[in-house]
Protein backbone atom coordinates (compact mmCIF):
# COMPACT_ATOMS: atom_id res chain seq x y z
CA UNK A 1 0.00 0.00 0.00
CA UNK A 2 1.54 3.52 -1.06
CA UNK A 3 2.36 6.07 1.41
CA UNK A 4 -0.81 8.00 0.35
CA UNK A 5 -3.29 5.24 0.31
CA UNK A 6 -2.09 4.13 4.09
CA UNK A 7 -2.75 7.91 4.72
CA UNK A 8 -6.52 7.78 3.28
CA UNK A 9 -7.40 4.91 5.19
CA UNK A 10 -5.82 5.63 8.14
CA UNK A 11 -7.97 9.43 8.05
CA UNK A 12 -11.19 7.34 6.83
CA UNK A 13 -10.49 5.24 9.75
CA UNK A 14 -10.31 8.17 12.69
CA UNK A 15 -13.65 9.62 10.81
CA UNK A 16 -15.66 6.14 10.92
CA UNK A 17 -15.08 6.05 14.78
CA UNK A 18 -15.24 9.76 15.47
CA UNK A 19 -18.81 9.94 13.58
CA UNK A 20 -19.58 6.23 15.84
CA UNK A 21 -18.77 8.31 19.09
CA UNK A 22 -20.83 11.07 18.24
CA UNK A 23 -24.26 8.79 17.25
CA UNK A 24 -23.48 6.81 19.78
CA UNK A 25 -23.02 3.49 17.95
CA UNK A 26 -21.25 0.91 19.36
CA UNK A 27 -17.76 0.03 17.82
CA UNK A 28 -18.37 -3.35 16.50
CA UNK A 29 -16.30 -4.44 13.48
CA UNK A 30 -19.52 -4.69 11.42
CA UNK A 31 -20.72 -1.43 12.64
CA UNK A 32 -17.03 0.03 11.56
CA UNK A 33 -17.66 -1.86 8.35
CA UNK A 34 -20.25 0.39 7.66
CA UNK A 35 -18.90 3.61 8.83
CA UNK A 36 -15.58 3.42 7.14
CA UNK A 37 -17.18 2.72 3.98
CA UNK A 38 -19.19 5.63 4.99
CA UNK A 39 -16.30 7.65 5.35
CA UNK A 40 -14.69 6.33 2.50
CA UNK A 41 -17.31 7.07 -0.09
CA UNK A 42 -16.74 2.75 -0.96
CA UNK A 43 -20.42 2.16 -1.32
CA UNK A 44 -22.14 4.77 -3.04
CA UNK A 45 -25.65 3.95 -2.12
CA UNK A 46 -25.16 3.26 1.27
CA UNK A 47 -23.21 6.44 1.83
CA UNK A 48 -26.25 8.36 0.49
CA UNK A 49 -28.52 6.77 2.86
CA UNK A 50 -26.22 7.27 5.90
CA UNK A 51 -25.59 10.79 4.79
CA UNK A 52 -29.45 11.31 4.68
CA UNK A 53 -29.84 9.68 8.41
CA UNK A 54 -27.07 11.31 9.82
CA UNK A 55 -28.29 15.06 7.93
CA UNK A 56 -31.64 14.19 9.86
CA UNK A 57 -30.20 13.37 13.03
CA UNK A 58 -32.00 9.74 13.03
CA UNK A 59 -30.79 7.50 15.46
CA UNK A 60 -28.74 4.52 14.18
CA UNK A 61 -31.08 1.54 15.99
CA UNK A 62 -29.74 -1.82 16.06
CA UNK A 63 -32.18 -2.62 13.40
CA UNK A 64 -31.31 0.15 11.55
CA UNK A 65 -27.98 -0.76 11.24
CA UNK A 66 -28.45 -4.34 10.54
CA UNK A 67 -30.75 -3.49 7.56
CA UNK A 68 -28.28 -1.61 6.25
CA UNK A 69 -25.54 -4.61 6.40
CA UNK A 70 -28.13 -6.88 4.64
CA UNK A 71 -28.73 -4.46 2.23
CA UNK A 72 -25.16 -3.08 1.30
CA UNK A 73 -22.74 -5.46 2.36
CA UNK A 74 -24.02 -9.01 1.78
CA UNK A 75 -20.90 -10.88 0.53
CA UNK A 76 -21.24 -12.85 3.94
CA UNK A 77 -25.35 -13.31 3.62
CA UNK A 78 -24.33 -14.54 -0.25
CA UNK A 79 -22.16 -17.09 1.32
CA UNK A 80 -24.73 -18.71 4.24
CA UNK A 81 -27.33 -18.81 1.19
CA UNK A 82 -24.82 -20.74 -0.68
CA UNK A 83 -23.96 -23.05 1.97
CA UNK A 84 -27.37 -23.74 2.99
CA UNK A 85 -28.28 -24.40 -1.09
CA UNK A 86 -25.35 -26.42 -0.64
CA UNK A 87 -26.92 -28.55 2.28
CA UNK A 88 -29.95 -29.04 0.71
CA UNK A 89 -28.33 -30.95 -2.49
CA UNK A 90 -26.29 -32.83 -0.84
CA UNK A 91 -29.98 -33.77 1.03
CA UNK A 92 -31.39 -34.28 -2.05
CA UNK A 93 -28.52 -36.46 -3.50
CA UNK A 94 -28.86 -38.73 -0.03
CA UNK A 95 -32.05 -39.07 -0.64
CA UNK A 96 -31.79 -40.23 -3.95
CA UNK A 97 -28.83 -42.92 -2.92
CA UNK A 98 -31.36 -43.97 -0.51
CA UNK A 99 -33.55 -44.80 -3.14
CA UNK A 100 -31.18 -46.32 -5.27
CA UNK A 101 -30.08 -48.55 -2.11
CA UNK A 102 -33.75 -49.56 -1.36
CA UNK A 103 -33.99 -50.71 -5.21
CA UNK A 104 -30.99 -52.54 -5.03
CA UNK A 105 -31.90 -54.53 -2.12
CA UNK A 106 -35.02 -55.09 -3.47
CA UNK A 107 -33.41 -56.36 -6.80
CA UNK A 108 -31.53 -58.87 -4.74
CA UNK A 109 -34.87 -60.33 -3.09
CA UNK A 110 -36.23 -60.65 -6.23
CA UNK A 111 -33.15 -62.09 -8.18
CA UNK A 112 -33.30 -64.75 -4.49
CA UNK A 113 -37.32 -65.64 -5.54
CA UNK A 114 -35.97 -66.68 -9.41
CA UNK A 115 -32.86 -68.36 -7.86
CA UNK A 116 -35.34 -70.15 -5.63
CA UNK A 117 -37.72 -70.85 -8.14
CA UNK A 118 -35.24 -72.34 -10.48
CA UNK A 119 -34.09 -74.86 -7.92
CA UNK A 120 -37.77 -76.07 -7.24
CA UNK A 121 -38.21 -76.47 -11.04
CA UNK A 122 -35.86 -79.22 -11.40
CA UNK A 123 -37.35 -81.70 -8.88
CA UNK A 124 -40.88 -83.09 -9.33
CA UNK A 125 -43.87 -80.92 -8.73
CA UNK A 126 -47.56 -81.44 -9.18
CA UNK A 127 -49.44 -78.96 -10.87
CA UNK A 128 -50.67 -76.86 -8.02
CA UNK A 129 -47.61 -76.66 -6.71
CA UNK A 130 -46.50 -75.32 -10.25
CA UNK A 131 -49.53 -73.09 -10.42
CA UNK A 132 -48.53 -71.70 -6.63
CA UNK A 133 -44.75 -71.13 -7.88
CA UNK A 134 -45.64 -69.76 -11.02
CA UNK A 135 -49.08 -67.27 -9.37
CA UNK A 136 -45.73 -66.39 -6.84
CA UNK A 137 -42.86 -65.71 -10.01
CA UNK A 138 -45.79 -63.43 -11.38
CA UNK A 139 -46.52 -61.62 -8.10
CA UNK A 140 -42.67 -61.12 -7.42
CA UNK A 141 -42.45 -59.68 -11.07
CA UNK A 142 -45.36 -57.25 -10.74
CA UNK A 143 -44.28 -55.99 -7.55
CA UNK A 144 -40.42 -55.65 -9.06
CA UNK A 145 -42.20 -53.35 -11.92
CA UNK A 146 -44.11 -51.53 -9.81
CA UNK A 147 -41.09 -50.64 -7.74
CA UNK A 148 -39.04 -49.39 -10.69
CA UNK A 149 -41.83 -46.72 -11.64
CA UNK A 150 -41.72 -45.84 -8.31
CA UNK A 151 -37.79 -45.36 -8.46
CA UNK A 152 -38.26 -43.80 -11.62
CA UNK A 153 -40.60 -41.96 -10.18
CA UNK A 154 -38.53 -40.85 -7.31
CA UNK A 155 -35.12 -40.07 -9.20
CA UNK A 156 -36.73 -37.91 -11.99
CA UNK A 157 -38.04 -35.84 -8.62
CA UNK A 158 -34.31 -35.97 -7.72
CA UNK A 159 -32.95 -35.31 -10.17
CA UNK A 160 -35.25 -31.82 -11.07
CA UNK A 161 -34.73 -31.05 -7.50
CA UNK A 162 -31.02 -30.89 -7.54
CA UNK A 163 -31.17 -29.04 -11.29
CA UNK A 164 -33.45 -26.24 -9.28
CA UNK A 165 -30.91 -26.32 -6.46
CA UNK A 166 -27.81 -26.13 -8.72
CA UNK A 167 -29.59 -23.21 -10.75
CA UNK A 168 -30.33 -21.45 -7.57
CA UNK A 169 -26.86 -21.75 -6.31
CA UNK A 170 -25.14 -20.45 -9.59
CA UNK A 171 -26.76 -17.54 -8.99
CA UNK A 172 -26.41 -17.01 -5.66
CA UNK A 173 -22.58 -17.10 -6.55
CA UNK A 174 -22.72 -15.26 -9.18
CA UNK A 175 -24.48 -12.27 -7.20
CA UNK A 176 -21.62 -12.69 -4.37
CA UNK A 177 -19.52 -11.72 -7.06
CA UNK A 178 -20.76 -9.11 -8.77
CA UNK A 179 -21.03 -5.12 -7.76
CA UNK A 180 -24.58 -4.26 -7.00
CA UNK A 181 -24.67 -0.50 -8.34
CA UNK A 182 -22.32 -1.05 -11.09
CA UNK A 183 -22.78 -4.93 -12.21
CA UNK A 184 -19.50 -5.84 -13.41
CA UNK A 185 -17.56 -8.04 -10.77
CA UNK A 186 -16.27 -7.02 -7.60
CA UNK A 187 -13.28 -7.37 -5.70
CA UNK A 188 -13.50 -10.74 -4.86
CA UNK A 189 -14.22 -11.95 -8.22
CA UNK A 190 -11.35 -9.85 -9.13
CA UNK A 191 -8.95 -11.68 -6.94
CA UNK A 192 -10.35 -15.36 -8.21
CA UNK A 193 -9.47 -14.05 -11.68
CA UNK A 194 -6.55 -12.89 -11.48
CA UNK A 195 -5.20 -15.74 -9.60
CA UNK A 196 -6.26 -18.00 -12.64
CA UNK A 197 -5.27 -15.08 -14.95
CA UNK A 198 -1.64 -15.60 -13.64
CA UNK A 199 -1.60 -19.29 -13.66
CA UNK A 200 -2.77 -19.98 -16.61
CA UNK A 201 -0.41 -16.96 -18.26
CA UNK A 202 2.57 -18.69 -16.46
CA UNK A 203 1.35 -22.38 -17.81
CA UNK A 204 1.38 -20.66 -21.74
CA UNK A 205 3.88 -18.58 -21.93
CA UNK A 206 1.50 -15.64 -22.59
CA UNK A 207 2.07 -12.18 -21.17
CA UNK A 208 -0.49 -10.60 -19.23
CA UNK A 209 -1.06 -6.94 -17.77
CA UNK A 210 -3.60 -5.41 -15.13
CA UNK A 211 -4.94 -1.52 -15.21
CA UNK A 212 -5.86 0.33 -12.35
CA UNK A 213 -8.28 3.09 -13.25
CA UNK A 214 -9.89 5.97 -10.79
CA UNK A 215 -12.29 8.61 -11.93
CA UNK A 216 -10.36 12.14 -10.90
CA UNK A 217 -12.03 14.44 -8.70
CA UNK A 218 -15.09 12.23 -7.63
CA UNK A 219 -15.12 13.31 -4.06
CA UNK A 220 -15.54 16.94 -5.33
CA UNK A 221 -17.77 15.87 -7.99
CA UNK A 222 -20.48 13.49 -5.49
CA UNK A 223 -20.14 16.71 -3.01
CA UNK A 224 -21.34 18.65 -5.23
CA UNK A 225 -23.87 16.83 -7.27
CA UNK A 226 -24.95 14.46 -4.83
CA UNK A 227 -24.33 10.88 -4.47
CA UNK A 228 -27.48 9.99 -7.09
CA UNK A 229 -25.41 11.09 -9.91
CA UNK A 230 -22.12 9.91 -8.02
CA UNK A 231 -24.17 6.53 -8.71
CA UNK A 232 -24.92 7.15 -12.15
CA UNK A 233 -20.81 8.18 -12.84
CA UNK A 234 -20.04 4.65 -11.28
CA UNK A 235 -22.47 2.93 -13.84
CA UNK A 236 -20.81 5.13 -16.41
CA UNK A 237 -17.07 4.43 -16.12
CA UNK A 238 -18.35 0.58 -15.34
CA UNK A 239 -19.91 0.29 -18.63
CA UNK A 240 -17.26 1.91 -20.47
CA UNK A 241 -14.69 -0.40 -19.20
CA UNK A 242 -17.09 -3.65 -20.27
CA UNK A 243 -17.39 -2.18 -23.97
CA UNK A 244 -13.71 -1.90 -24.46
CA UNK A 245 -12.82 -5.74 -22.91
CA UNK A 246 -12.76 -8.90 -24.60
CA UNK A 247 -14.51 -11.81 -23.17
CA UNK A 248 -11.66 -13.31 -22.01
CA UNK A 249 -10.61 -10.16 -20.27
CA UNK A 250 -12.09 -8.97 -17.07
CA UNK A 251 -13.69 -5.35 -15.46
CA UNK A 252 -13.82 -4.86 -11.94
CA UNK A 253 -14.58 -2.11 -9.33
CA UNK A 254 -12.06 -2.44 -6.93
CA UNK A 255 -13.58 -0.85 -4.27
CA UNK A 256 -15.01 3.33 -4.08
CA UNK A 257 -14.07 5.05 -7.36
CA UNK A 258 -11.80 2.44 -8.19
CA UNK A 259 -11.30 0.03 -10.94
CA UNK A 260 -9.36 -2.77 -12.29
CA UNK A 261 -9.23 -5.05 -15.60
CA UNK A 262 -7.46 -7.93 -16.13
CA UNK A 263 -5.63 -8.16 -19.72
CA UNK A 264 -5.29 -11.62 -20.57
CA UNK A 265 -2.56 -12.67 -23.62
CA UNK A 266 -2.12 -8.45 -23.50
CA UNK A 267 1.39 -7.33 -23.43
CA UNK A 268 2.25 -3.27 -21.85
CA UNK A 269 1.97 -1.75 -24.59
CA UNK A 270 -0.99 -2.94 -25.94
CA UNK A 271 -2.60 -2.52 -22.66
CA UNK A 272 -1.36 0.78 -22.71
CA UNK A 273 -3.04 1.46 -25.36
CA UNK A 274 -6.48 0.02 -24.33
CA UNK A 275 -6.41 2.05 -21.14
CA UNK A 276 -6.48 5.61 -23.24
CA UNK A 277 -9.12 3.98 -25.45
CA UNK A 278 -11.02 3.77 -22.15
CA UNK A 279 -9.82 7.21 -20.48
CA UNK A 280 -10.72 9.09 -23.94
CA UNK A 281 -13.80 6.92 -24.41
CA UNK A 282 -14.77 7.64 -21.02
CA UNK A 283 -14.22 11.61 -21.53
CA UNK A 284 -16.08 11.72 -24.76
CA UNK A 285 -19.40 11.39 -22.59
CA UNK A 286 -21.46 13.89 -22.11
CA UNK A 287 -23.04 13.14 -18.15
CA UNK A 288 -26.63 14.74 -17.88
CA UNK A 289 -28.67 15.18 -14.78
CA UNK A 290 -31.37 12.63 -15.18
CA UNK A 291 -33.85 14.68 -13.01
CA UNK A 292 -33.21 18.01 -14.86
CA UNK A 293 -31.95 17.28 -18.14
CA UNK A 294 -28.94 19.94 -17.43
CA UNK A 295 -25.48 18.48 -18.90
CA UNK A 296 -22.84 18.33 -15.97
CA UNK A 297 -19.91 18.28 -18.15
CA UNK A 298 -17.45 15.30 -18.98
CA UNK A 299 -15.21 12.74 -16.60
CA UNK A 300 -12.16 12.10 -16.23
CA UNK A 301 -10.13 8.38 -15.49
CA UNK A 302 -6.44 8.15 -14.64
CA UNK A 303 -5.00 5.09 -15.22
CA UNK A 304 -1.95 2.94 -14.33
CA UNK A 305 -0.27 -0.24 -16.46
CA UNK A 306 1.52 -3.21 -15.14
CA UNK A 307 2.57 -6.58 -16.69
CA UNK A 308 3.17 -9.87 -15.11
CA UNK A 309 6.84 -10.36 -13.71
CA UNK A 310 8.45 -13.91 -13.05
CA UNK A 311 8.37 -13.33 -9.62
CA UNK A 312 4.99 -11.56 -9.32
CA UNK A 313 2.52 -12.66 -7.23
CA UNK A 314 -1.18 -11.03 -7.73
CA UNK A 315 -0.61 -8.87 -4.57
CA UNK A 316 3.06 -7.32 -6.39
CA UNK A 317 1.44 -6.91 -9.83
CA UNK A 318 -1.96 -5.13 -8.29
CA UNK A 319 0.61 -3.16 -5.96
CA UNK A 320 2.50 -1.98 -8.85
CA UNK A 321 -0.22 -1.03 -10.91
CA UNK A 322 -1.71 0.97 -8.22
CA UNK A 323 1.60 3.27 -7.79
CA UNK A 324 1.21 3.66 -11.45
CA UNK A 325 -2.32 4.83 -11.22
CA UNK A 326 -0.95 7.45 -8.40
CA UNK A 327 1.31 8.67 -10.78
CA UNK A 328 -0.84 9.20 -13.08
CA UNK A 329 -2.40 11.27 -10.64
CA UNK A 330 0.54 12.86 -9.68
CA UNK A 331 1.08 13.88 -13.23
CA UNK A 332 -2.40 16.16 -14.01
CA UNK A 333 -4.90 13.59 -14.20
CA UNK A 334 -7.11 12.40 -17.01
CA UNK A 335 -3.96 10.70 -17.97
CA UNK A 336 -2.20 6.69 -18.40
CA UNK A 337 1.20 5.64 -16.65
CA UNK A 338 2.95 2.66 -17.26
CA UNK A 339 5.11 0.75 -14.94
CA UNK A 340 8.03 2.32 -16.07
CA UNK A 341 6.50 5.17 -15.00
CA UNK A 342 5.81 6.72 -18.06
CA UNK A 343 3.22 9.11 -19.34
CA UNK A 344 1.55 7.30 -22.40
CA UNK A 345 -0.01 9.25 -24.79
CA UNK A 346 -2.52 7.51 -27.47
CA UNK A 347 -0.82 5.37 -30.42
CA UNK A 348 -2.03 7.11 -33.41
CA UNK A 349 -4.05 5.12 -35.82
CA UNK A 350 -2.05 3.66 -39.15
Amino acid sequence: MSVTRYDSANAYAKAALTLMAERNVIPSPDNFELFYSYAAGGNPAATRIMGDLIAARAKFTPEILADLRNRFFHTGHAQEAAEQISGNVLGAMDLALGTLQAAGRHTLAYGKTLSDASGELVTDQSPDDLRKLVDGLLAATHSMEDRTKELEGELQRSSHEVSELKTKLDSVRKESLTDPLTGIANRKALDIELAQAIEQAREDGEPLCVLMCDIDHFKKFNDTWGHQTGDQVLRLVAHCLSENVKGRDTAARYGGEEFAVILRQTPLAAAVNLANQIRTNVESKKLMKKSTGDVLGTITISGGAAELRPDDAAATLLHRADECLYAAKNSGRNCIVDQDHTVCEPQAAA
